[in-house]
């Protein structure tokens, strides 16, 4: 395999999955209200990798993101129940994925389980309580404010077309001003080349002097709040809340964050090349979906992107 393939494989892939639909798809797919509809589609999904990726730079892994992802949309949805305001109940389902955050930086930090185990566990701990405070059942109709899930129905008007408005979704919006974020906290501070200083060797941070402890607690509090916010689009999106509705994020997640790593010249994560791989997962999503494809189909073929961009990344790494 030449060195060439080793460095642009991945980014070949991807733009044959593009090529693929449009050829088959020529009336739908490249359109631009088609894609106006993928980027709302894979708002939630960028939201979740990008702070994924936040963690991953180190080495590390977060499973219970969507378990808190689901968390946060039940607890958001059961206090509007109670009457509260949308903006006291989107913040306090903020702070309970920064709770979230911060348990697993202890977890793995602080007492140093292993994130796979810490996570694991935490995942089941978050999925019990979106359960519990649930009471097992969606929450939804006249519970959920209007305003709430009109939130994510609207935007801003970007251009009219055939005589209907293009609209910018705000999930949109919202998933680009979080990876906009991360990636000056990434690749812009020091912070963040700590992070990825850590990710190259945690014991040479720790003799460097770098406070590893602390910069992996943080790291873990970051991706708490970045799930429960995806939880919170997600709910405003549907205009409902159940204790299962993110349960798909933390695989897709992962999946995106590896594809994005064969794009890179160091086979490190990076935020940008995360949301490419986003975007590839919802093109594949909507590509197979228009073509009627049956979801448990689509559900394998991940899959198998997870292992195709988990090896091109080994070989590109090897090929140094």
């Amino acid at each position: 395999m030449t060195g060439a393939f080793r460095r642009f494989g991945g980014l070949f892939g991807m733009l044959a999955i593009v090529v693929f639909f449009a050829v088959n798809l020529p009336d739908t797919f490249l359109t631009a209200r088609n894609l106006l509809n993928i980027s709302q589609q894979i708002s939630m999904l960028a939201v979740v990798a990008a702070a994924m990726t936040v963690v991953m730079v180190m080495g590390d892994f977060d499973l219970s993101v969507g378990a808190m992802a689901s968390l946060s949309g039940v607890v958001a949805a059961a206090l509007f129940v109670q009457g509260w305001s949308v903006p006291s109940a989107v913040t306090v389902a903020l702070l309970v994925g920064l709770i979230g955050g911060l348990l697993n930086g202890v977890l793995v930090s602080v007492i140093g389980i292993l994130p796979f185990v810490a996570t694991l566990a935490t995942l089941t701990v978050f999925s019990g309580f979106a359960f519990i405070v649930s009471g097992g059942r969606t929450i939804f109709g006249r519970d959920i404010p209007a305003s709430f899930g009109d939130f994510a129905r609207s935007g801003p008007q970007i251009a009219e077309l055939d005589g209907r408005a293009l609209i910018l979704p705000n999930l949109t919006i919202v998933a680009l001003l979080v990876v906009f974020v991360v990636w000056v906290v990434l690749e812009q501070t020091t912070y963040g080349r700590r992070l990825y200083a850590i990710g190259g060797n945690k014991e040479a941070a720790r003799l460097a002097g770098l406070p590893v402890v602390l910069l992996r607690f943080t790291a873990f509090a970051f991706t708490g709040v970045g799930a429960a916010l995806a939880g919170l689009m997600i709910a405003s999106r549907v205009a409902s809340a159940n204790p299962t509705q993110g349960d798909g994020l933390m695989l897709t997640a992962i999946a995106a964050v590896f594809l994005g790593m064969t794009l890179t010249r160091d086979g490190q994560p990076r935020v940008l090349a995360t949301l490419a791989g986003v975007a590839v997962l919802g093109i594949l999503d909507n590509g197979l979906t228009q073509m009627r494809v049956d979801s448990y189909v689509r559900q394998v073929m991940v899959g198998a992107i997870i292992l195709l961009s988990v090896g091109l990344s080994a070989l590109s790494r090897r090929g140094k």
